[in-house]
């Protein structure tokens, strides 16, 4: 069990990005469609020192052994009042983050999901870390020649909609934020996500609370029984929902579908949603940029991993219809920020 354990802080990571908006993305990307305005002084703002490096390999064992000390392991973005440091990033993140766009809304080589990069930045005095992703932006530009434009396209999308018997859903208050300054519980860890920290609490039964503040909670919990994770939300609307799933059925396959919200209904709702621990382990090899573990289950025709055992753990689309819902095949416009140029080497520091 302890090497499912040590997936936490990457799966928080992964859903800390699929919560980052409660908008639809097909249709409207307004943020996207930014990427084309004349440059702002914001947009011109960079770091006073930057440094720009290919990560080293990520070591499984160590951030296990570093999570049994009560060290949090050092990946994704950690931003404050004086320093930006983007740890074990691919560029296709670090662009979704200074573009303010999601991956998937991003097109242009695959590498730019493979290659991974530590970039650590000094914010200048009288900048604050909101400016962050500005100096980000500036310095994909500079180092790496990045050049991009916005347009939207017709796409074969999956579409959350509503089933025949009507939603089986449990609505809940709207979610609160809370104060990244406040002391950490015992056991209690905080991260820097797309849109602020993330708190991430290790539960005495084993599983672990993802605190995303204003964008809900979400609980990973290990079903050795069903041999999959299940990922309990609260607090979350439709689209956050949809994002997740997006999320999830991309585990091992990182050109998998992209789910939409057509629900039609608003508010905050408990959901629930599983993955089999054969597509979980896939998607840590394939984050750590390293071979998939051998299995007797095949591949998918998508080129998504297939559990090895068929009832280890049901699928995303039984998760959802137990919900009230269904995901149908459809079309929607999509906005998408088109990578023109970019080079696979920065320049020198």
């Amino acid at each position: 069990m302890k090497s499912f354990r040590i997936l936490i802080p990457v799966l928080a990571f992964s859903v800390s990005f699929a919560c980052r908006a409660q908008q639809p993305a097909p249709a409207q990307a307004p943020a996207a469609a930014a990427a084309s305005d004349p440059v702002s002084p914001a947009a011109a703002l960079e770091f006073d020192v930057a440094t720009v490096k290919p990560s080293a390999p990520l070591d499984l064992a160590q951030i296990r052994a570093d999570m049994q000390a009560g060290k949090p392991p050092r990946l994704g973005p950690h931003v404050d009042a004086a320093r930006a440091d983007y740890i074990y990033m691919t560029l296709k993140q670090l662009i979704a983050i200074a573009w303010h766009v999601k991956e998937y809304q991003i097109e242009g080589p695959v590498w730019l999901g493979e290659d991974h990069f530590d970039i650590e930045g000094t914010i200048p005095a009288g900048a604050t870390k909101d400016d962050a992703p500005a100096m980000l932006k500036s310095l994909l530009q500079d180092r790496f020649k990045l050049e991009a434009h916005p347009e939207t396209a017709e796409r074969k999308v999956l579409a959350l909609i509503v089933g025949k018997d009507g939603p089986k859903l449990k609505t809940t208050p709207p979610p609160a934020a809370f104060d990244p300054n406040a002391p950490l519980k015992p056991g209690e860890q905080q991260m820097d996500g797309p849109d602020g920290p993330v708190r991430i609490l290790r539960n005495p039964d084993g599983s672990t609370t993802i605190n995303l503040g204003e964008r809900g909670i979400v609980v990973n919990r290990f079903d050795t029984e069903a041999q999959a994770l299940r990922i309990e939300s609260s607090g979350v609307t439709m689209a956050g929902f949809a994002e997740i799933l997006t999320r999830v059925l991309r585990v091992g396959n990182t050109e998998g579908p992209l789910v939409v919200d057509q629900t039609g209904l608003k508010g905050y709702y408990e959901v629930e949603t599983e993955i089999s621990f054969a597509d979980l382990m896939a998607s840590a090899h394939a984050f750590a940029g390293q071979p998939p573990a051998a299995s007797s289950g095949a591949a998918s025709a998508s080129g998504a991993p297939t559990p090895s055992d068929p009832a280890g753990g049901q699928t995303v689309f039984a998760s959802v219809e137990k919900l009230g819902l269904r995901l149908e095949d459809r079309k929607a416009p999509v906005t998408e920020l088109v990578v023109d140029h970019v080079e696979k080497t920065p320049t020198e520091n």
